[in-house]
């Protein structure tokens, strides 16, 4: 389907943008090392460090947040949500994307880029040092990961209103998750027999699933019950 193909080609760009940034932090994590052995060890801190630390951050957090919302990983009220029947998630997601998303990450880019313009035409630089790190290179991040989010949400805006046709949840492109790890680590286990391994996998599936069912409660069941004869206890 066309449509479907548009949607992974968008939820692509944000899982590729996600995972190129998700590397900031291992930058980050030795900014940290780097300025506690400095001002711990040598006693000679650096002054801008912590300023470099929070744009850095800064960026992790701000470009990720399109591959975020790829994943479906934003937090929501999962019991109630999880509740629901497909097309009822679907009319509420629409309804929120298009009074709140849409209006919030609209004004985040357009305010973002008038933000980021004034501050690289002055070339602006932390001031709360005296030979502060520029600062006109982050604030510039802001339009940009404005633009990625939106465009992940228009992608979300039509997965709602397939799945209202539908009633069924388009794909997703999916990534690594806890359950490819415990995979992983069995398949080069060398105290594991073929089968215990296996078993261990599909158990691990079964889990993961289970996981992913909480909070239906016992929707399948009652509506089951539903179609059985009235005299029919079984």
């Amino acid at each position: 389907m066309r449509v479907q193909r548009i949607l992974l080609v968008v939820d692509s760009i944000s899982t590729w943008c996600g995972k190129a940034f998700s590397w900031l932090i291992i930058l980050l994590m030795l900014g940290v090392c780097v300025e506690v052995f400095k001002r711990y060890i040598l006693n000679a801190p650096t002054a801008w460090s912590f300023d470099a630390d929070y744009m850095t951050y800064g960026v992790l957090f701000m470009m990720c947040g399109a591959y975020t919302l790829a994943q479906d990983g934003h937090v929501r009220g999962d019991f109630l949500y999880s509740s629901m029947r497909p097309r009822t998630q679907a009319a509420l997601d629409l309804v929120l994307y298009i009074i709140f998303f849409l209006p919030g990450i609209a004004a985040l880019s357009y305010a973002g880029w008038d933000f980021a313009h004034a501050s690289w035409v002055i070339r602006e630089h932390v001031n709360d040092t005296a030979d502060g790190p520029p600062l006109y290179q982050f604030k510039a991040v802001i339009p940009i990961a404005g633009s990625f989010v939106l465009l992940q949400g228009l992608a979300e805006i039509i997965r709602c209103i397939v799945c209202l046709k539908t009633g069924i949840w388009p794909e997703r492109l999916k990534d690594a998750e806890e359950i490819d790890v415990v995979e992983e680590q069995l398949a080069h286990s060398e105290y594991v027999d073929e089968e215990s391994r296996q078993r261990a996998i599909e158990q691990a599936h079964s889990i993961d699933e289970a996981a992913r069912q909480r909070g239906l409660g016992d929707r399948a069941e009652a509506a089951t019950a539903r179609e059985r004869p009235a005299g029919d206890k079984k």
